[in-house]
């Protein structure tokens, strides 16, 4: 394979073994699904050509442009003396398990590499679906590299050296200068940092998608944009992280701000228990199938503005690596209320066009960690632009909070800002549930990493799980609800034991929900009416015909009073 062309479509990239409950595994995955391994090819492998990324798509196509792999995993810090590489590809029906690698690999970085036509591989097999990196030791910490090795007749790019990312240099600065879209008023960020520096307690929290909850950085925990610019606001106030300012980390991957509004008094709030004094605000790259076109978000913002303590809202637009985001659509948002904005896409995505000597100072392949994420470096930079900002507030003179939410018309649409969340825990007046056949709870849900945790935390536990093959199977979920809008919140699973449920309302059907819309374990909203008199309605859940012997659960609801 020594002289066959190559790409990498990993490189030189952190890895760190967590437990992970499911498989019981101290484990680090990259996904490969969707166009994740097309998107780490062009990133770290500079593969411009359209058909060797098509190809990469499908198992045909990968087999057809692979000759080979090779991969090596250097030991950075921990005790594991091998680790096994994982590479995994996904059937096409979601109950079947496609062909499996697995390949031990010493730690000491020599490239292990292999021939993919000395496997045999399953007629079931669809797509790329997984790599990963399995340790016996839990914590370690590591680099991995894997390249693909081409067939014949298949050219790869030239490979693009990388410099190390100067954070020192004036371009860098130039970097975050961009990335502040607008200030804003800076009384309520103000008022916060004077708490913070007289010892008063502060709260800073963050809520968003996968981004806000780590994924990317290495560790998670403490790697991430948000405990870093949470780091930055404490030495900014002159305190350490132990003292007097408290962090709350509320990112759940996969989920727009449909769903943050809705978990924000839990997630965030802790059911009464914390008032935070700022929030960062994160769904810019997850909002792409908000059904209200904005105003979920913008009702987020207004219900956050909304608290008596009146707390200090920052807009964070984090973006892909094709560079998009959803900044435009957001905007008037934060210039309706005067908030404190700040783009990584400003920041970013002109310098990755330029020369070493132009300008650049970090690559794609060095600020993302797939096509999704930020890597470490990345979720530095996020930070640094955030604390650019808090900087450039804290040096303004000081103003009136003036900020008059009743007075104002929502540039988006405001209808979701009193929602409310209502799951299988809570007893609430006007709201009486006839579960039905949705009798069961289930227990594998979608999970994450909050605060400062290392361990998971289950999402929707008080939920309501119809389980196929049980008696009394056809009976619907039946519920009384006074509101004048209704959410579903349902869960989305690769399980092929899982169906579609309908929805109706008063009789009349509104939706039907697919346990498979997006094809792996998370929470998916779906509003079921909006913008109606608010009385009492009658909704009832059942299995669509066909589905009755099928899983399905209802994770909670949404409503406005």
């Amino acid at each position: 394979m020594r002289e066959r062309q190559q790409f990498y479509i990993v490189r030189n990239k952190e890895i760190v073994s967590r437990f992970f409950p499911p498989v019981g595994k101290n484990v680090q995955f990259l996904f490969m699904d969707s166009e994740r391994l097309a998107g780490s090819a062009r990133i770290v492998g500079n593969v411009t050509d359209e058909n060797m990324l098509k190809l990469l798509a499908t198992a045909e196509g990968f087999r057809r442009l692979v000759y080979g792999m090779g991969i090596s995993v250097e030991m950075t810090e921990g005790k594991s003396d091998t680790v096994d590489f994982v590479f995994r590809m996904s059937a096409e029906d979601a109950g079947q398990s496609g062909t499996e690698l697995r390949i031990p690999l010493p730690v000491d970085g020599t490239e292990k590499r292999v021939c993919l036509a000395d496997f045999q591989w399953s007629e079931k097999d669809d797509r790329p679906g997984m790599m990963g990196f399995e340790f016996p030791v839990e914590g370690d910490l590591a680099r991995a590299t894997v390249r693909l090795y081409l067939q014949d007749g298949y050219e790869a790019p030239e490979e693009i050296a990388e410099g190390t990312a100067d954070l020192e240099s004036e371009a860098y600065a130039e970097m975050l200068r961009k990335s502040l879209m607008q200030t804003g008023n800076p009384a309520r960020l103000q008022k916060a940092l004077e708490k913070a520096r007289r010892g008063e307690p502060v709260t800073m929290a963050f809520i968003g998608g996968s981004i806000t909850e780590g994924a990317g950085a290495i560790p998670n925990h403490t790697g991430c944009y948000a405990f870093k610019t949470f780091q930055r606001f404490c030495e900014l106030a002159g305190k350490s992280t132990e003292e007097n300012v408290h962090y709350i980390k509320a990112g759940v991957g996969g989920t727009p701000s449909e769903l943050g509004m809705i978990r924000y008094e839990r997630d965030v709030l802790r059911n009464g228990s914390v008032e935070p004094d700022i929030v960062v605000v994160e769904f810019a790259v997850n909002d792409a199938d908000d059904e209200t076109g904005g105003a979920c978000y913008d009702s987020l913002v207004r219900k956050i503005l909304s608290a008596e303590n009146r707390p200090a809202v920052i807009l964070l637009f984090a973006v892909f690596d094709d560079d998009w985001n959803l900044q435009e659509r957001l905007f008037p948002v934060g210039k309706a209320y005067d908030l404190p904005m700040v783009s990584v896409k400003n920041a970013v995505v002109e310098q990755f066009y330029l020369g070493p000597n132009q300008g650049k100072v970090l690559s794609r392949n060095q600020f993302f960690a797939d096509c999704y994420h930020p890597a470490s470096l990345g979720h530095t930079v996020m930070a640094d632009c955030i604390d650019y900002m808090m900087r450039a507030v804290d040096r303004l003179p000081a103003r009136e909070d003036t900020l008059e939410l009743k007075e104002m018309t929502p540039p988006l649409g405001g209808d979701f800002e009193r929602v409310k969340l209502f799951d299988r825990e809570k007893e609430e007046e006007g709201i009486k549930v006839n579960c039905g056949s949705f009798c069961h709870r289930d227990e594998e849900l979608q999970f994450v990493p909050m605060d400062r945790d290392v361990t998971w935390t289950k999402l929707f536990p008080f939920n309501w799980m119809h389980r196929a093959g049980e008696e009394g199977g056809g009976e619907a979920f039946a519920m009384d609800i006074t509101c004048s809008a209704l959410v579903l919140i349902y869960k989305d699973t690769p399980n092929p034991a899982a169906g579609r449920a309908e929805v109706r309302v008063d009789g009349e059907k509104v939706l039907t929900a697919d346990s498979h819309a997006n094809n792996w374990n998370h929470c998916h909203p779906l509003i079921c009416f909006r913008g109606r008199e608010c009385r009492q309605y009658h909704v009832e859940i059942s299995m669509e015909p066909g589905c009755e012997e099928k899983e399905f659960t209802i994770l909670g609801f949404g409503y406005v009073r």
